[in-house]
């Protein structure tokens, strides 16, 4: 009677535990309605700050050139297509021509690519989405109906990148996991504070020296954080996890039964942004650890994710 009791109670404590743990991904701390997620973070204070950060002057674009060779996930495409002569004109007295072009592609999910709230979800028994929102209202067949990348705030606050190459002395290779202890030691080595609320943290791993040069290993495999830095850097409250890789996460994982498990932790449970396939080169050729990051994602309502460059200043 007394184990039964015992196994009664485990199994009542395991089951509140477990609904804890659901309450606490399902329901964000920036409100009910929120579809803003860590670019809330994003106050008159950490402008402020990142503008401290400017001393030089000088501005680096971490953006890669969209190519129709650049190397692409699955069955994603990139294809440009100009209008082969005029689009338009000559127009008034002054014969002013124009030629404009037509981009067929996952816009917010090639090259260098900012993953939104609407990208990634937890599927189960219950197909959920960042603040617990509902599979089905977030679907649309014109865009997401919710969570869509207009509603994402622009970044303007503090990065850092954390050089891995310099901390190893070589390329990180693919399946090598970024450990909380690598994380402290390349902030060492580099004098750097900790990221803070709001902050960009970068990845500089070397897998970007396979971009174009070699798809099909880029495409492979990567070096990247696992779920031990990626609470590191929750714990953290940070904005945006950016990388030279294209998911930022380890791959393959050391678990072979899960799929891209940082991805989840960050986006759905925890509404922080991953920035991939950012070159992270240019700021280590630079001499640059800290700068002031600045992006705003293009608005396309109901996009999943945005093109663009961002910037670093300092």
């Amino acid at each position: 009677m007394k184990f039964v009791k015992l196994a009664c109670v485990v199994t009542i404590f395991s089951f509140l535990a477990a609904c804890a743990e659901a309450q606490s991904w399902t329901e964000s701390k920036y409100g009910s309605t929120d579809m803003a997620g860590a670019s809330n973070l994003m106050t008159p204070d950490k402008a402020l700050q990142a503008t401290a950060l400017i001393k030089t002057g000088s501005v680096l674009s971490l953006g890669r050139d969209y190519t129709a060779d650049m190397p692409l996930f699955g069955a994603r495409v990139f294809a440009v297509r100009g209008t082969r002569g005029l689009a338009g004109g000559p127009l008034g007295s002054n014969s002013i021509i124009w030629m404009d072009d037509f981009i067929a592609t996952e816009i917010g999910q090639v090259g260098t690519q900012f993953d939104g709230l609407s990208h990634i979800g937890i599927g189960g028994d219950h197909n959920l989405f960042y603040n617990g929102t509902p599979m089905e209202e977030v679907f649309g067949g014109t865009g997401t109906r919710k969570l869509g990348i207009e509603h994402v705030k622009p970044f303007f606050t503090r990065g850092i990148v954390l050089d891995f190459v310099a901390l190893k002395g070589r390329n990180l290779e693919a399946g090598e996991e970024i450990t909380v202890a690598d994380i402290e030691d390349a902030l060492k080595a580099q004098g750097l504070a900790e990221p803070g609320t709001g902050d960009v943290v970068l990845l500089h791993t070397g897998w970007g020296r396979h971009w174009i040069a070699d798809n099909v290993t880029f495409n492979s495999g990567e070096p990247g954080i696992g779920l031990e830095a990626a609470a590191w850097l929750i714990a953290r409250d940070i904005a945006i996890v950016g990388a030279d890789t294209w998911t930022i996460e380890v791959l393959p994982n050391p678990d072979n039964t899960v799929a891209f498990p940082v991805h989840m932790e960050l986006i759905p449970k925890n509404g922080i942004f991953i920035h991939e396939n950012i070159a992270t080169q240019r700021l280590i050729a630079a001499g640059v650890s800290e700068f002031a990051y600045i992006f705003a994602p293009v608005p396309i309502a109901g996009a999943t994710g945005s093109p663009g460059a961002p910037l670093a200043a300092y």
